[in-house]
């Protein structure tokens, strides 16, 4: 089969022949219909060696952590799914053996290392037409969602789902929310907010108008230019306080800069994007005892509950499918800021 792999650093990813995967004892091959294409793949691409703290990252790798699909053959001892099932599949594989693992958060598996997620190294992802995923556990069915569209919910959903769930108690009639960001997981967070929360002010800021508009479809309140503007607009419409919670979906120096002067006394800052910025703090930034985060993806039992929340139809990505050949095309487009929500490779196509 071809797979879309980086190869060399700091080289363009690149269509390879590579064998079909043989799932072993436990294991189980996934047929992929969708395969997200992240801002993280972009940071991979990027760098000139393997990401900090990651020695088991080697090349070459299927790139593609964002990945849903059907059953295709389980392995000898792996039960609980058929052929042709559909299914997402869970990011961060973590030991399933430790604390954290046990309790669902494989994302921070306390191992040496911690999770090793299929398509961030050293487990090939899923911009191939098949996919092999090391344990049933790490499948959740998708009933009748469709895996080609449904693919981001096991990130771009679902890490947005963690970082608001946490904040829930702060979100109640007459709090104001603002989301930096308004791309794949911008427009993910504005339709979480609205679907769990009860606040009264969802504000969305990004420097592209284009996608200010689709935030506003998505259930933004206001949609704000990224600015010293959009700063003071939150603080007028919060008469001087600023929002409960800010996160930040992009997370360099100008959107942190920005999420600070936001965010009010007692209120939560998380920090989502991985734009390698500095947040700045001190005496006077940001204000007083407010809660600065920076959570990593989602847990299995969150994934599942935003599932439920897609068959439910309160979510929805807004997705752009592209063919394997045309995995190269999609991510330059992603690069350009091109893409308007999520782009999703579609091997199966």
């Amino acid at each position: 089969m071809r797979a879309f792999q980086l190869v060399e650093w700091q080289k363009p990813a690149e269509l390879r022949e590579v064998p079909v995967p043989e799932p072993g004892p436990g294991q189980v091959l996934v047929k992929i219909g969708g395969a997200g294409a992240c801002h993280s793949d972009l940071h991979i691409l990027e760098m000139d060696k393997p990401p900090a703290g990651a020695k088991s990252f080697k090349l070459p790798v299927t790139l593609g952590h964002e990945n849903a699909g059907w059953v295709e053959k389980l392995g000898p001892g792996a039960t609980g799914f058929g052929k042709g099932d559909p299914v997402i599949v869970y990011g961060p594989w973590g030991c399933g053996l430790c604390m954290n693992c046990r309790m669902g958060m494989e994302n921070y598996c306390q191992k040496p290392g911690g999770p090793t997620p299929g398509g961030l190294g050293p487990y090939d992802g899923g911009m191939a037409p098949y996919l092999l995923v090391p344990a049933t556990r790490f499948l959740v069915p998708l009933g009748n969602l469709d895996p080609r569209d449904a693919a981001p919910l096991s990130d771009a959903a679902l890490t947005s789902y963690h970082a608001i769930k946490r904040s829930l108690h702060l979100l109640g009639p007459g709090s104001t929310a603002a989301v930096i960001g308004a791309g794949g997981l911008g427009q993910m967070a504005i339709q979480i907010l609205r679907a769990l929360s009860t606040a009264t002010i969802i504000v969305a800021v990004d420097t592209a108008a284009d996608k200010l508009e689709v935030a506003k479809r998505m259930g933004a309140d206001e949609a704000l230019l990224s600015g010293d503007r959009a700063v003071q607009h939150v603080k007028d419409m919060t008469q001087g306080q600023g929002a409960e919670v800010v996160l930040d979906l992009v997370g360099v120096n100008k959107t942190l800069q920005m999420a600070a002067q936001m965010a009010r006394v007692l209120g939560h800052l998380t920090i989502v994007g991985l734009g390698g910025g500095a947040l700045p703090v001190n005496f006077f930034s940001p204000a007083k005892e407010c809660s600065v985060t920076s959570p990593f993806w989602g847990s299995i039992p969150e994934l599942m509950e935003v599932v439920s929340l897609a068959q439910a139809g309160k979510i929805k990505m807004l997705v752009e499918h592209f063919p394997l050949e045309r995995a190269g095309e999609a991510y330059d487009l992603l690069h350009e800021g091109k893409i308007q929500g999520r782009a999703v490779i579609t091997p199966a196509a």
